[in-house]
């Protein structure tokens, strides 16, 4: 398992205990490399997934940075012992660094979304950062792929000479893929999901008063129903129980 500060694992699932500006600093070293670095943006629905599938679990426990997207996985943390973790959303990670990379001539690219999406994304992101280098914006078909056709992909963001490649396919898809192209993709992959919708202003992300209260699920939830709310009403509640279940064990010990 590798790991670049302390950690704990929530229901088999490590987290880091980390702030926003570590993850920042640490992800914008590694871009300077060009190696290949796999960074998880975890929150509740990715915990459920990884609790109920060992294999997709073992993608995220090899990564080399698990950050605490969601407020749960940050209060869990603190709840385990890690006093200082903080919790470090997507969304403000990825501002953070495209500013960096604006302002430091790192290359970044985007991986998934549809076409739409992504030339939204790239037109936006070209206004708000002028100095911003954008080496590849792909946008690959919504089905599986074959391996030429994957191949040529990770040739294009290869040649590109990205830096920081921002991966949007959505969870748990995006993890695998970053684990699966470990060796072949010779940058850092940031799994980011949502991000890609609230980059291009498809979906607006909650208020900032419900970030700050840890109701932003419920934001989501009201603003997209039929699409997440197997996520929302069926996996939270699992999540507090079983979360519960381990702190209890972790002190109190087998009954």
């Amino acid at each position: 398992m590798r790991k670049t500060s302390e950690y704990a694992c929530i229901l088999g699932m490590r987290v880091d205990q980390t702030s926003l500006i570590h993850s920042r600093n640490l992800i914008s070293g590694w871009s300077s490399q060009y190696v290949s670095k796999i960074v998880c943006v975890s929150n509740v629905h990715m915990c459920m997934e990884a609790y109920d599938d060992y294999e997709y679990q073992d993608c995220i426990n090899t990564a080399d940075l698990v950050v605490p997207d969601g407020k749960p996985l940050a209060l869990g943390l603190r709840l385990l012992g890690k006093k200082q973790a903080q919790q470090v959303r997507g969304a403000d990670l990825t501002r953070e660094l495209l500013q960096i990379a604006n302002n430091n001539n790192i290359v970044i690219g985007f991986y998934g979304g549809t076409e739409d999406a992504i030339k939204r994304i790239t037109t936006i992101i070209s206004h708000d950062y002028p100095d911003i280098k954008i080496g590849c914006a792909i946008s690959p078909p919504f089905r599986r792929l074959v391996k030429q056709e994957q191949d040529e992909y990770i040739k294009q963001i290869n040649r590109s000479s990205v830096q920081i490649l921002f991966v949007g396919l959505g969870c748990p898809k995006q993890e695998k893929w970053m684990a699966k192209h470990r060796s072949d993709v010779r940058t850092v992959m940031i799994g980011v999901g949502a991000v890609f919708d609230f980059l291009s202003g498809v979906k607006k992300e909650a208020p900032v008063v419900l970030q700050n209260i840890g109701l932003e699920w419920l934001f989501r939830l009201l603003t997209e129903p039929k699409r997440l709310w197997r996520r929302y009403l069926i996996h939270n509640p699992r999540f507090i129980i079983n979360f519960t279940k381990q702190i209890l064990k972790n002190r109190y010990g087998k009954a």
